[in-house]
């Protein structure tokens, strides 16, 4: 079970709160005691990778539609595309702080193992 800190911050909380977005996560990367504790360190990093693939993704996908709207006889079906990929990194993200409120460690595939990884070092 994660433990309490000396601030009174439980480590549920500061892994929840590093999904907020990535500078919380950052924060607690260099702040003691969370930089010491697995836990918040892996929500740390898999917050941060899942913000870098986020914006990696829509950036990619709204270069698609930029170059495909203008073709395309139904561009507003485009549109929807978007609005799914949306939809789906708002439904990761809360599965992500839902499951670290709860204590555990939810792996985002591909990029939990690499939040793994860097949070046991």
């Amino acid at each position: 079970m994660p433990e309490t800190t000396q601030s009174g911050l439980s480590d549920k909380a500061a892994g929840a709160i590093a999904y907020i977005t990535f500078l919380p996560a950052i924060v607690f990367l260099f702040l003691p005691p969370y930089n010491t504790r697995p836990f918040v360190r892996f929500h740390c990093w898999q917050s941060i990778f899942l913000n870098i693939t986020a914006f990696v993704v829509d950036v990619l996908v709204g270069i698609v539609l930029a170059l495909v709207v203008p073709f395309l006889p139904f561009s507003l079906y485009s549109l929807h595309l978007l609005w799914v990929v949306e939809a789906v990194w708002l439904l990761v993200w809360i599965l992500c702080v839902v499951k670290a409120v709860n204590g555990e460690t939810f792996k985002v595939p591909v990029i939990g193992a690499y939040a793994e990884k860097l949070a046991n070092q």
